[in-house]
């Protein structure tokens, strides 16, 4: 059956955004601000106040008699929780599902780990009380060093995602030793953290044996998991509720101790209690992603073509949760080379888990290895596109399988032309404006697609009207009004008549929003279960419709047509199925498609700065990134999308980094005003182009991830503009004017 020929078809138009009025209006609720369940009880947690070592006693006598105090909760009393289990589950699923009990005994595993729950009847008196409970500690011995401990690294059982850990082509140190030209070259990336607008919060409810819990979360599923195996209750008795997520970036993909302490403390009290952590309380609680050290050895001929591609990354991890960002892999597919050499290594230290953060592995590999390629490019006295082009990969250089669509080297091309990249200066420091030096950089792009297991059902009412209903969050993509838009086209119908539900644990599960897969997934599940509906309307509306071919049978304008014969869905639907009808329809796992094909996104940036020879301040002047995502489902969501990558890049490249006291295992700057990210006036002029290319192997909507592609390899245009304006390389991110001004030169400065 086919959807309409329309004027213009719904999906890929730049729609702005349904809930997008209920945002700015403050009428869409967020997970602290649920009122139904009624007044709640607030719950702060108090964390401790060292890195390592076990509670000797906790004087909590005070708190309890505090004004407003409802519940003291310590390890003294907290309900009886399940072991946490293994630092390495034994599947990767478990990663995202194993109990995370809280308050269950005397040891201190991190700064600022939780040691205490106070609930009271407002937050200013729990918060009041926390401060009272007196806590001493037999504190040991910690470590925080990565780069001075590198000899300890060990290999970890797997990477993120279950990626192997290694990866060898070739004979890598053979080529290397005979390559012609070799750069050994090592990067360091730093600690970072999250900060989505929303903090992680929770307000839970329970009835009787059924609990309800209203949360900021991106995958309701995973909550759902670990709290049933915290909790040692069914999943079916748990509710969540999440129809607006204030941001994730990966931050909420699964729960922490503001969900499981509000469900324990709820049901002592059995009364709602709601906790959000706090800005502060987040750096430690909430994961971060781990500092590294990247050492990128490139081989190459005089004319420009990779012999050797080694990249061996040294990661911090926790010592009690191991967690790897996958960061080496993209370079197992990104450019061609016969000898090939990839490893991750982890190094133990005594801070909590590292999580997933937007763009795990690529957005700290590509900083590094993309400035790494410019490095090469200007040692070879070659363009830096050149250079790419010449090593573009005629399959997937690891796996020999092809390549479902490839667009790399268009993006380049497309770009270098809006660009004026032929106006660049190749030598550095050459380029002045009065004080300021002048210069461009570019960095290609990659990130594989992925789809996730998802289902929609699909339901149409007596007047015609369509309801969507998925598990699926929307943390502030645009999934609410892409999910209208497929709907709308598929059933033919205006985008007024379909109305969406998402965020509710009891409608079909989803992959959740996450590995910027949310897109294709959802899309992909909407789609087939319209087509299922479709076929539903038809059969009940009877001759002629019933016998129609499927293919000759359309549905346009708000009607169902075959042949000559046309109907109003809403007269049909009161005629032949008053009732309504509804059907559900699926996609995913990954299957044989990705295993015959090498799927990814494409992108390349170019940046334009300015730094003044005085201060060393860096200026963004202006930016453009060139995509190839798949078929685009809604322009004005998916260039947001880009530009919020783009944004993320320069902030990776010139400001981002938590800064860890490695004698407490503190991070210091911990809230907005010291922990530094772009604002408008740090982005200048920025553009995004996307080359439009379906690809038939992806899915059926030839859609393909790309909400975290745009952070891939950002940094590093930024980070080789600088250097183009300079002359100053920077390996130790980010690159901050303190580390510009030490490495210009008396001529550039005086000149």
């Amino acid at each position: 059956m086919t959807t309409s020929t329309q004027t213009e078809s719904l999906i890929g138009q730049p729609v702005d955004r349904i809930d997008g009025r209920l945002k700015v209006t403050g009428r869409a609720t967020y997970a602290y601000e649920h009122t139904e369940a009624g007044q709640a009880a607030h719950g702060y947690i108090l964390g401790a106040s060292i890195a390592k070592g076990r509670i000797r006693d906790i004087d909590d006598s005070a708190a309890r008699r505090a004004p407003g105090v409802l519940y003291v909760m310590t390890h003294r009393n907290a309900p009886a929780q399940p072991e946490f289990g293994p630092a390495v589950p034994p599947k990767v699923p478990d990663v995202f599902t194993r109990a995370r009990p809280a308050l269950v005994n005397d040891r201190v595993r991190y700064y600022d780990e939780p040691v205490a729950l106070v609930v009271a009847e407002t937050f200013e008196a729990a918060r009041a009380a926390a401060r009272l409970i007196r806590v001493r500690y037999d504190e040991e011995k910690a470590d925080f060093e990565l780069t001075s401990r590198l000899g300890q690294a060990y290999t970890p059982p797997r990477v993120n995602a279950g990626m192997a850990p290694d990866s060898a082509v070739g004979d890598f140190e053979g080529a290397f030793k005979q390559a012609a030209v070799a750069l050994d070259l090592t990067y360091a990336t730093p600690y970072q953290s999250h900060n989505p607008m929303e903090p992680q919060a929770t307000i839970a409810v329970w009835r009787g044996d059924d609990l309800t819990v209203y949360a900021s979360a991106q995958t309701l599923n995973n909550f759902r998991a670990t709290l049933a195996n915290t909790l040692r209750i069914a999943p079916e008795r748990i509710r969540i509720i999440s129809p607006y997520v204030g941001g994730g970036f990966g931050a909420k993909l699964i729960p922490h101790a503001d969900a499981i302490l509000a469900a324990l403390a709820a049901r002592v009290l059995q009364r709602p209690v709601k906790i959000a952590l706090t800005r502060q309380q987040m750096y430690a609680n909430a994961g971060y992603r781990a500092a590294m050290v990247h050492q990128l050895r490139l081989g190459a001929q005089p004319d420009g073509k990779l012999t050797a591609m080694g990249y061996d990354v040294y990661s911090a991890t926790s010592r009690f949760e191991e967690f790897c960002e996958q960061t080496a892999v993209f370079a197992r597919h990104l450019y061609a080379a016969p000898n090939r050499l990839t490893r991750h290594r982890l190094v133990p230290v005594d801070l909590n888990r590292g999580e997933w953060m937007r763009s795990p592995g690529e957005a700290p590999g590509m900083l590094a290895y993309e400035c790494g390629m410019d490095e090469l490019a200007e040692r070879l006295a070659l363009d830096p596109i050149e250079l790419r082009v010449r090593n573009e990969p005629a399959q997937d250089p690891e796996r020999g399988v092809p390549f479902s669509a490839r667009n790399l080297v268009e993006c380049m091309r497309t770009g270098a032309e809006r660009f004026g990249w032929k106006h660049r200066n190749p030598k550095p420091a050459s380029v002045r404006e009065g004080r300021k030096l002048i210069g461009m950089g570019m960095a290609a792009a990659i990130r594989p697609n992925y789809i996730g297991a998802s289902t929609a059902r699909v339901a149409i009412d007596a007047m015609g009207r369509i309801t969507v209903s998925m598990d699926m969050t929307d943390i502030g993509t645009g999934t609410y009004t892409i999910i209208t838009q497929v709907a709308a086209e598929s059933l033919g119908v205006p985008m007024s008549a379909v109305r969406v539900q998402l965020g509710d644990s009891r409608h079909p599960r989803t992959a959740g929003s996450g590995g910027s897969w949310g897109a294709a997934s959802t899309s992909n599940a909407v789609l087939a279960a319209c087509q299922a509906i479709k076929r539903q309307i038809a059969d009940a509306a009877g001759s002629p419709y019933r016998e129609a071919d499927a293919d000759a049978l359309r549905f346009a304008g708000g009607k169902i047509i075959a042949g000559s014969h046309s109907e109003s869905l809403a007269a049909l639907m009161q005629r032949a199925a008053p009732r309504g009808l509804q059907a559900e329809g699926s996609v995913g796992p990954m299957g044989e498609s990705y295993k015959a094909y090498s799927q990814h996104s494409y992108g390349a940036h170019f940046v334009e700065v300015e730094i003044d020879i005085d201060t060393g301040e860096i200026r963004m002047r202006r930016m453009l990134s060139v995509i190839s995502a798949g078929r685009i489902l809604n322009a004005k969501t998916a260039r947001s999308q880009i530009l919020g990558g783009m944004t993320w890049g320069i902030g990776a490249a010139l400001m981002e980094q938590t800064l860890l006291d490695t004698r407490h295992g503190h991070f210091v700057n911990h809230d907005l005003a010291e922990y530094l990210v772009p604002v408008n006036g740090d982005i200048a002029q920025m553009e995004v182009v996307f080359l439009e290319e379906p690809d038939e192997h992806a899915n059926a909507l030839g859609v393909k991830g790309l909400g975290e592609l745009g952070v891939c390899g950002a940094g590093a245009a930024v980070a080789n503009a600088v250097y183009n304006a300079t002359g100053v390389r920077v390996r130790e991110f980010p690159v901050t004017l303190d580390k510009v001004m030490a490495g210009l030169g008396d001529a550039v400065i005086q000149g």
